[in-house]
């Protein structure tokens, strides 16, 4: 692996991490396109698994910054992780029986449904002393196994489906459901990271790469944040704008 293959990818995962703490999710989704299209890596499966395992350490950063906060909510945030981490496992094995450009086909259009997803508003009203209940339960684990299953499969961190999930199934805030999300982030792609490894694909230079650049590209959000504080609707609408331009450049090349 190259001096220059690295820089790159450092630089891709500084973006990443940028955009991950400036927009909380859908950032990640652009580190498999940066490896492949401008770092280089041929074999779409390497790309997704090493990209899954840089958001998996990049979502228990953030996780850790929450759980001081006390934004987490441990019970409902263990049940669903848990419960979709079966899926993460069954979406890796089945996307590495799938053709490397079938894959990447599906994956812009992953990209496409993430970006209409930033797009829908919100509401951040919610029960902020929310308990888990034995109802919840019952719908926090088919609902935790479907976004485990697409996060698994597209090696993606899924925050866009676990995020409005855990809101619809117990009723907590958005800010809790943001920051309880990080849980489930981490356990699939640790999942989906660690399916690759087992089956060879996986670039573990890359992988450091792209850590140390999100690392980096955290850092310099941070007061950037406190700058678009008064236009994050604005800036998170053109960033969703741009995730469907190069979905659709994927899907046409």
């Amino acid at each position: 692996m190259g001096a220059e293959a690295l820089l790159l990818a450092a630089l891709g995962g500084a973006l990443v991490g940028l955009l991950l703490t400036l927009f909380g999710g859908g950032g990640s989704v652009l580190a498999t396109p940066w490896l492949i299209y401008v770092v280089g890596v041929a074999d779409t499966h390497v790309a997704i698994g090493t990209s899954a395992a840089a958001v998996a350490v990049n979502a228990l950063g953030g996780l850790a910054g929450q759980a001081r906060a006390g934004q987490v909510k441990w019970p409902c945030a263990i049940a669903f992780g848990v419960s979709g981490l079966a899926g993460s496992l069954a979406g890796a094995a089945l996307a590495r029986q799938v053709d490397g450009a079938a894959l990447l086909a599906w994956f812009a259009v992953a990209m496409i449904a993430i970006a209409v997803s930033m797009l829908i508003p919100r509401k951040g009203e919610g029960d902020p002393a929310v308990r888990l209940a034995p109802s919840m339960v019952l719908k926090l684990v088919p609902v935790g196994l479907g976004a485990g299953l697409a996060a698994g499969f597209f090696g993606i961190g899924g925050g866009f489906l676990i995020v409005p999930g855990l809101m619809a199934s117990t009723g907590m805030t958005l800010a809790n459901a943001g920051a309880s999300s990080l849980v489930s982030v981490a356990l699939f792609g640790g999942a989906t990271s660690a399916s690759y490894l087992a089956a060879g694909q996986f670039a573990w230079p890359l992988f450091g790469a792209l850590v140390a650049g999100g690392a980096a590209g955290t850092l310099a959000a941070l007061p950037l944040s406190r700058r678009l504080a008064a236009r994050t609707g604005l800036a998170r609408t053109l960033f969703a704008l741009m995730v469907i331009a190069v979905a659709v450049a994927i899907l046409l090349d």
